[in-house]
């Protein structure tokens, strides 16, 4: 008898009725750093479960979307999940809504139900609550989609499984030179080229805006701090906005002529006060440091 998969990492299976919203919340928990397989078959979540006990560390968080879509092997899942339980950290979410919501939902996009075969759409609605009726009966969590858009329903999810103290969005302080072009990918824009540029110091023009003269220099200008505590001020509800809406990351981009010193010291400054906002993770890079 082969051994029971080691429980190194949170294992959930995303289930429910169609167009109840798994497709959502398997995004929603891929952007909060799960491993997520979509429309697996029970039979295949102890070979995953063994994976993941191999791989230990590199893959903790696996999330299985089982469905109709993998036909009589369906009704193989409550008796696969019960056998798991004991030796791994296993859940089950159950996604449901409403017969009437889940019509208006396949009429909007103008699809069949995946049971509703040569009946109607409601005909397919019912089949399916009756081959997952044990299903649900046996999960660990419920979520009733009826009244929410899919911003919710991902806020919902991450609510439920983003691990504790991870971050609810990500910012990447990106500096760069107008000189050689906007970041095509920039949320947000600011300008330095208000301050003076070290440039034109022969003391500072080899330097970088990392190294600590260049910092100063840039920092100590007219300007420099109140552009940075009232941007400061600016972006926290934009970052605190983006949370509410689950949109997981961001970039902010400063620039200045050439991206060497002024954005780059600025990026720097600014990060290290961004950092302070509670459930965001900052990061910093330099598009176009070390250009000629």
């Amino acid at each position: 008898m082969s051994e029971e998969p080691s429980a190194r990492g949170e294992v959930l299976i995303v289930t429910g009725m169609s167009g109840a919203g798994r497709t959502t919340a398997a995004n929603a928990l891929e952007d909060h750093g799960w491993y997520v397989v979509d429309n697996l078959p029970p039979q295949m979540l102890r070979p995953l479960l063994e994976l993941a006990g191999r791989v230990g560390s590199e893959l903790p968080r696996v999330a299985a979307v089982v469905d109709v879509r993998g036909g009589d092997l369906l009704a193989e899942l409550p008796a696969t999940a019960q056998q798991l339980r004991d030796a791994n950290n296993l859940r089950i979410l159950f996604l449901d809504a409403s017969d009437d919501a889940l019509v208006r939902r396949f009429e909007q996009v103008r699809r069949p139900h995946p049971l509703q075969s040569a009946g109607t759409i409601l005909d397919g609605i019912r089949e399916e609550r009756r081959q997952l009726q044990s299903i649900r009966e046996g999960s660990d969590i419920v979520v009733d989609t009826t009244g929410l858009n899919i911003h919710q329903l991902a806020s919902r999810t991450a609510e439920l499984f983003e691990e504790e103290g991870a971050p609810r969005h990500r910012t990447t302080i990106l500096s760069f030179g107008f000189k050689y072009g906007l970041p095509a990918d920039a949320d947000l824009v600011a300008d330095m080229r208000f301050l003076p540029n070290p440039f034109w110091r022969d003391d500072l023009r080899a330097l970088t805006g990392e190294s600590e003269a260049v910092s100063n220099y840039v920092l100590a200008q007219e300007g420099a701090t109140e552009f940075l505590d009232a941007y400061v001020q600016a972006v926290t509800p934009i970052i605190e906005g983006y949370q509410r809406e689950n949109k997981s990351h961001s970039t902010i981009a400063i620039g200045c002529t050439g991206g060497k010193h002024r954005s780059v010291a600025m990026s720097l400054a600014l990060a290290a006060l961004l950092e302070r906002i509670p459930g965001l993770r900052v990061r910093v890079r330099h598009r176009d440091l070390g250009r000629e």
